[in-house]
């Protein structure tokens, strides 16, 4: 049987956890606001506060660094709007209608963009993941759908009058508006419209988002 840790060891261990952490932290912002590419091992462990072989001894790697923060946040992402799905089921009794389903896919990703949100940066880092991201985070991207799954199976129940192959299509128009409907790019839509359309209220954003969504998807 081992020996019960010491305090001394324990004291270690959290330091350890600590010093992860603190990697984790800052280069999750590092990379979100300034590229992938533009990072190094050596700015990050100074955003930290760490020592320099602190990235290599706790993840492996740059690139390990990288996927561990992709995982962990897109884990976390996924799980709300698994939450909000599973709320809508509930509410409608397995068989929630189409903007409730959009509604739990649009909405946390929105809602973290929010320039007031501590989860900007994540949601930052997870749109330079689809640019800027490792071989092994592009392969998530393109093979891992098991999140999707679940919004396409309640899609289909919604509107069991299309074929197959056209709510698939049209879940993934939706995809492209999340995808490219970013705070950061309402300066140029702004500019087009002559001021018509500054939008700071994410609930109001949302709305119109659904609005289209769910006249595109449950077109004839």
């Amino acid at each position: 049987m081992n020996d019960p840790l010491t305090p001394e060891a324990l004291e270690t261990e959290e330091a350890q956890a600590a010093t992860k952490a603190a990697v984790f932290t800052a280069a999750e912002r590092l990379f979100a606001l300034n590229g992938f590419q533009n990072v190094s091992v050596r700015d990050i462990t100074a955003a930290a506060g760490v020592n320099l072989a602190s990235v290599n001894y706790h993840f492996g790697s740059k690139d390990a660094l990288l996927f561990a923060i992709f995982g962990k946040r897109t884990a976390e992402l996924n799980r709300e709007r698994a939450r909000m799905l599973h709320e809508a089921n509930e509410r409608h009794g397995g068989r929630p209608p189409v903007r409730d389903i959009l509604e739990a896919y649009f909405a946390p990703p929105l809602r973290w963009s929010d320039p007031a949100n501590a989860r900007r940066i994540s949601i930052q880092f997870i749109i330079r993941a689809r640019s800027e991201g490792t071989a092994e985070m592009r392969d998530a991207i393109q093979n891992d759908v098991s999140h999707l799954e679940r919004f396409a199976n309640a899609l289909i129940a919604a509107r069991p009058d299309l074929p197959r192959e056209t709510v698939y299509w049209r879940l993934h128009f939706c995809l492209g508006m999340v995808h490219n409907n970013r705070f950061a790019e309402f300066d140029r839509l702004h500019h087009l419209s002559g001021g018509l359309t500054r939008e700071g209220d994410v609930n109001a954003l949302l709305n119109r988002m659904l609005d289209f969504a769910e006249a595109g998807f449950n077109a004839a």
